[in-house]
């Protein structure tokens, strides 16, 4: 199995989702990075279940398509619980575009390096905003455990966390460009 077989058994351990569910809340997520087609998900589901991990239910509708909604299964929990506990956690990437993009800007005067590293400000802390916003909404918090709140919390930490890491860089950046003057 892929990583996207077991994000969907993590939503689906959460509470049951039609693909669609499950597409809209891994392109609003900001740790559950997919940028993959419906048809994956739908494949996948599929997969998942012939392997006997989830369950599904149409659900009638008078005034718009049928829908097959998803369940998890005992044996998808345990599935799950195996990849989470077995797969050897990964180390986080590095690879920031703008990184590339700064790593040529030492061709410039210092004056656009500033304005660039403006943008970058910007940008970082419209992210930083989104997710505590979030955070406070607690917008995949509901019927959850205090302990999966508790992760959650953690995780939405994690990543405000790594843009204030980054807001830091950035006037430690400037202070030293000044100081090349």
């Amino acid at each position: 199995m892929v990583t996207i077989d077991y994000t969907i058994l993590g939503m689906l351990s959460w509470k049951p989702m039609t693909g669609y569910d499950m597409k809209r809340m891994m392109q609003d997520s900001p740790v559950m990075y997919w940028s993959g087609n419906n048809n994956q998900i739908y494949k996948a589901l599929v997969q998942l279940l012939n392997m006997g991990y989830v369950t599904n239910e149409v659900q009638y509708q008078e005034s718009a398509p049928n829908k097959k909604v998803y369940s998890i299964m005992d044996s998808g929990k345990a599935a799950l619980e195996e990849w989470i506990l077995e797969t050897e956690p990964e180390i986080p990437e590095f690879k920031k575009a703008f990184l590339i993009q700064i790593s040529w800007a030492g061709l410039m005067e210092n004056e656009k390096i500033d304005q660039l590293l403006d943008r970058y400000e910007v940008q970082v802390r419209k992210q930083i905003a989104m997710r505590q916003e979030e955070k406070r909404r607690q917008k995949y918090f509901p019927n959850r455990s205090e302990q999966e709140k508790y992760v959650w919390d953690q995780i939405y930490d994690n990543l405000c966390q790594s843009y204030e890491a980054e807001l830091q860089w950035t006037v430690r950046f400037r202070k030293g460009l000044k100081a090349l003057k």
